[in-house]
Parts: structure tokens; C-alpha cells; sequence
């Protein structure tokens, strides 16, 4: 995904920013604590597709903010 790209998105549930997956198959929001998919290079910002954030994957945000 492109940066200029991500740089302009956010979280529709939060309006938060959203940052790429390890991956690159999903976009996550931390704020809201969802993982919205990539398909085909396209985000899909809907909240009925978004999946809840696993517990590890939460704190992998607050170590990162730590750092």
C-alpha cells in the first residue's frame, strides 16, 4: 500500500490513524481495536468486516509507543 495513501486514511469507527499490518493484509486501528482487510489492494473500511484486535496484538502498540 502506498504511504501517501495510508497517510490519509483512518479508522471510520474512530477516526484515528490506522497503520499497516507486518503483513500488508490489513490495516489496524489501535484506538478502536479492530483490523480492517486488504483485498486485492484495496482497504475495506467497513466495520461489519473489521475482526477485534487480539490482546497481543494490542500490546504490541504500547511497546511500540514506549520505544
Amino acid at each position: 500500500m502506498k504511504k501517501s495513501l495510508l497517510d490519509i486514511l483512518v479508522c471510520p469507527i474512530t477516526k484515528g490513524p490506522l497503520t499497516l499490518s507486518e503483513d500488508g493484509n490489513e490495516l489496524l486501528s489501535f484506538s478502536g481495536g479492530v483490523a480492517y482487510p486488504i483485498r486485492d489492494d484495496i482497504p475495506v473500511l467497513l466495520e461489519t468486516e473489521a475482526r477485534t484486535l487480539t490482546a497481543e496484538e494490542r500490546l504490541k502498540d504500547s511497546k511500540v509507543k514506549k520505544d
